[in-house]
């Protein structure tokens, strides 16, 4: 395939991931408007759980079939990929129903172990959410595999389009069903919750209806690569899958970063807010805050920023594989600078103006603010362990992420009680940014074990970004005490959206008007900011 194909596939398939992201954004806030924070939080429950089940199931097998398929179909043992295909669908099938059967089945265990007797929810209601979730496994790992393969075909149109469509289905049901149960049918909030996690199965339906037409619409190509299949390697079952299982492991374990984290709240943190004395209706209110809603608005900038960084990543691959030191170097530097350089003033500005952010994306919550707040910082290191972990696989040193995550995971989990207890629902949130820094410590310092990288330069400039942080808190601070009076964001959504917009456009200017005056956006991003520059105009 040639290159500008290569670039037209990759483009189709960042393009159809990052509005499948937007709209798994965007649907959180008329969710929110029908169901509330105690919706939100039974919500949580399950797709926690969900997600977790979902990732083991599915073993990583979209990217490393990918990966697996493409290796065989570039040495022209075309049939290696379709035998690995034919046999993964039995496999992946076979998956999908005991992962369905083992969370439905355990799904009455699991209540009495997140929520506490007397909560808002009763063990029947969390058991409702996760049986009608645990549907989707019937049909996700299979679409998985199908993805794998089209994109180790370097054919990335089937799984954008599919993850579109899944996304647009699910989110029309789940908001549709809601709707219907709660305003029409007059039925219960934890009757239209359950409603909503079903929403996976449609959308998982609607998506592997789009895979199995491509299939169809595809198969007379793919049946003629066969016929040209060079016939030299048999590789048995066992060696195909270990081989695919040595892919798979890392993907597995870096996807599931953060719902490990939220894994972990979700079957301790009301139990140790009980322990600290606060009642089941305020420790669901914060679990709601911190894991469904607060998490929607923090993953924002870490999405923005990983993917601009990412965009680096493939440069970084080339450089390690030719040993161009001098040039990985450089590379490394920018990917990390430019990542802080995104990353710091949108988790600080977001953490500034919690109050007013949570209110104009949702409604004024005293409490939803107040830790919104407290959680936007922790979206730094996460994105810095997203990036690490990215150039460890790049460098084939991906065994070392799984170690990193492990460490941190192993401190959230030992920490979350005591801190939650000390701490109540802040506890949690610093048992995860305590984590996170853990793991991101681990990962850098395997990137200077294996590439020697020296981090001088991302300290110094760091520190320079740290200082113009500063000076943009300080102005947005000044900003906020102005309105004060003027503009109350706690009267309604357009008042809050009028705080943050005036805010926000103070802080960028100025932080933008720091980093532009110091050099710092043109060593960064290169001459795209020249037209800011007199003498280049003149």
């Amino acid at each position: 395939m040639s290159t500008s194909n290569i670039l037209r596939g990759t483009f189709i398939l960042t393009l159809g991931t990052m509005i499948s992201r937007v709209l798994g954004l965007v649907y959180i806030f008329p969710f929110y408007a029908l169901v509330g924070t105690s919706g939100g939080e039974l919500y949580t429950y399950a797709y926690v759980v969900y997600s977790v089940v979902l990732s083991i199931a599915t073993m990583g097998v979209p990217l490393a079939v990918s990966k697996f398929v493409a290796k065989y179909n570039a040495l022209e043992e075309y049939a290696v990929g379709r035998k690995l295909f034919n046999s993964g669908l039995y496999l992946m099938s076979l998956t999908g129903i005991v992962a369905f059967i083992i969370l439905y089945v355990l799904a009455p265990f699991f209540s009495p172990m997140i929520i506490n007797e007397g909560s808002t929810h009763s063990y029947d209601d969390v058991t409702l959410v996760i049986r009608m979730v645990s549907f989707a496994l019937l049909l996700v790992p299979v679409m998985s595999l199908i993805r794998g393969f089209f994109q180790g075909h370097e054919s990335m149109g089937p799984t954008a389009v599919s993850q579109v469509v899944e996304q647009i289905a699910r989110i029309i049901f789940l908001l549709g069903s809601v709707y219907i149960i709660l305003n029409m049918a007059d039925g219960s909030l934890p009757t239209a919750v359950g409603y909503a996690t079903f929403g996976a199965f449609i959308g998982a339906l609607a998506g592997l209806g789009i895979l199995i037409w491509y299939w169809f619409s595809r198969k007379k190509h793919l049946d003629t690569l066969l016929e040209q299949d060079r016939g030299n390697l048999d590789i048995s079952y066992k060696d195909m899958y270990k081989e695919l299982v040595m892919y798979a492991a890392p993907f597995v374990f870096v996807g599931l970063a953060m719902p490990l984290y939220q894994l972990v709240d979700t079957f301790s943190f009301n139990k140790a807010m009980a322990l600290a004395g606060v009642d089941g209706l305020t420790s669901g209110d914060a679990f709601a805050h911190i894991n469904t809603y607060g998490q929607k608005l923090v993953i924002i900038p870490v999405t923005l920023a990983t993917a601009f960084a990412l965009s680096l990543l493939p440069a970084i691959t080339k450089s390690f594989v030719n040993n161009e030191q001098h040039v990985l170097q450089r590379q490394l530097s920018v990917t990390f600078q430019i990542l802080l350089f995104l990353t710091i003033p949108a988790c600080v500005g977001l953490s500034i103006l919690g109050g007013p952010a949570y209110a104009a994306f949702y409604s004024y919550d005293e409490l939803g603010g107040y830790l919104l707040a407290w959680y936007a910082p922790t979206a730094i290191p996460l994105a810095i362990f997203t990036v690490t972990a990215s150039v460890l696989q790049g460098i084939n040193r991906q065994k070392y992420t799984v170690y990193g995550l492990a460490i941190g995971i192993v401190l959230k989990i030992v920490l979350n009680y005591p801190l939650i207890y000390l701490m109540e629902a802040e506890g949690s949130i610093v048992a995860t940014a305590i984590g996170y820094v853990a793991s991101v410590m681990f990962n850098l310092w395997a990137i200077q074990k294996f590439t020697d990288f020296n981090y001088s330069m991302v300290f110094r400039r760091g520190l320079l970004m740290l200082i113009f942080n500063a000076v943009m808190i300080g102005a947005v601070l000044i900003v906020l005490q102005l309105l004060d009076g003027v503009v109350l964001y706690s009267e309604g959504r357009m008042q809050a959206i009028i705080v943050v917009g005036i805010s926000a456009i103070v802080g960028v200017g100025v932080y933008f008007a720091l980093s532009y005056r110091s050099g710092l956006l043109m060593y960064l991003f290169g001459n795209r900011f020249s037209f800011l520059n007199r003498k280049a105009r003149g």
